[in-house]
């Protein structure tokens, strides 16, 4: 008999009814350590290839995500231009679940409480796959930039800070 029966997050059910190709990586969750590398290291991926979603405010248009690099650093400035806005600031970290239903360490760009405008880094368009959050800790889905793309109506944009 199997431990436990695996129970899909919101993210991988939207993958699902569009038909898109993915798989589930989980790994062990290291409380102290959340960051993008230790979960590359966790899943056996290059830092270039594991995304963060990070949660943003802007001026203008309201809450947004951008998905960039682990080791990257986004450019605030960059997701305002991208996004329409005159400034965006990140969103402090008690209002994330609030927003999005996500906490730290496995907010997902796919599945969130409510549909925001996602902004995913160009620098995804040189990567057959990626690894975002499944929307919990300990799990990864694995996909074509792609499909992340249309999965999430995301607009593709030069988001990390040179």
């Amino acid at each position: 008999m199997s431990k436990k029966k695996r129970v899909k997050t919101n993210a991988a059910r939207i993958l699902d009814t569009l038909g898109i190709s993915y798989e589930l990586k989980e790994y062990p969750v290291d409380e102290s350590d959340l960051s993008a590398v230790h979960v590359a290291a966790s899943i056996g991926m290059s830092i270039k290839m594991v995304y963060k979603t990070l949660v943003a405010r802007g001026d203008k248009t309201g809450i947004l995500m951008a998905v960039i690099p682990g080791g990257g650093e986004l450019d605030l400035k960059a997701l305002a231009a991208a996004s329409g806005n005159k400034r965006v600031e990140m969103v402090h970290l008690k209002e994330v679940f609030a927003l999005t239903g996500y906490i730290r360490g496995g907010c997902s760009p796919l599945g969130a409480k409510k549909e925001y405008p996602v902004y995913l880094d160009a620098s995804a368009e040189t990567q057959g796959t990626i690894a975002v959050s499944a929307g919990k800790r300990g799990e990864q889905i694995l996909l074509a930039p792609k499909d992340l793309v249309r999965a999430a109506k995301a607009t593709v944009a030069a988001l990390v800070r040179a």
